[in-house]
């Protein structure tokens, strides 16, 4: 049986800014600009871009947005649930793992601009998947939430985001 120690050597990760584990694996080499895309954006991206990510029991992916659509392949480990927070701001949760019968899915879609977060569902375990970002990903393009705006803005989200952006450490 695998560890996440094992996956985290091995697949060469290092501690991500939201939360967990991460590295990156492929950058598409052509780019795009904003000119042919109707998203704006600033210079150039790759045209799609994975990640490995991984987080451990008790680790979490802090709420953050991201200007493009994200897909999420589950891979190994314990399932996970993604949160998110639509432009609306209604909040739905998505289970990725492998038990179809209990509702999870082996990959999800994040939409361009919804907040969203993750956290492994079981203790003692940890959560193996990949994300992949087209246009590929850029900081840039990305907003890492703090708890109090995300409160002041869904003050009815308030447990869902203190559970995810409270001030604990994420590794």
């Amino acid at each position: 049986m695998y560890t996440a120690e094992y996956f985290i050597d091995k697949l060469k990760m290092e501690s991500h800014v939201e939360g967990g584990y991460s590295k990156e694996v492929y950058k598409n080499a052509h780019t795009i600009t904003d000119g042919s895309y109707k998203i704006e954006f600033e210079d150039e991206r790759s045209l799609s871009s994975t990640i490995h990510f991984l987080l451990k029991s008790g680790q979490v992916s802090k709420f953050h947005k991201l200007k493009f659509d994200e897909i999420w392949f589950y891979h190994y480990g314990c399932p996970i649930i993604v949160h998110m927070i639509d432009e609306r701001g209604i909040y739905t949760q998505m289970k990725l793992g492998l038990n179809i019968e209990a509702g999870e899915n082996v990959q999800i879609l994040i939409p361009a601009n919804v907040i969203f977060g993750a956290e492994p569902m079981e203790k003692d375990s940890f959560s193996l998947v990949s994300c992949m970002v087209s246009p590929g990903f850029d900081y840039r393009d990305f907003i890492l939430y703090e708890e109090e705006e995300l409160i002041s803005s869904y003050p009815k989200h308030a447990k869902i985001i203190h559970k995810l952006n409270g001030n604990k450490k994420s590794e």
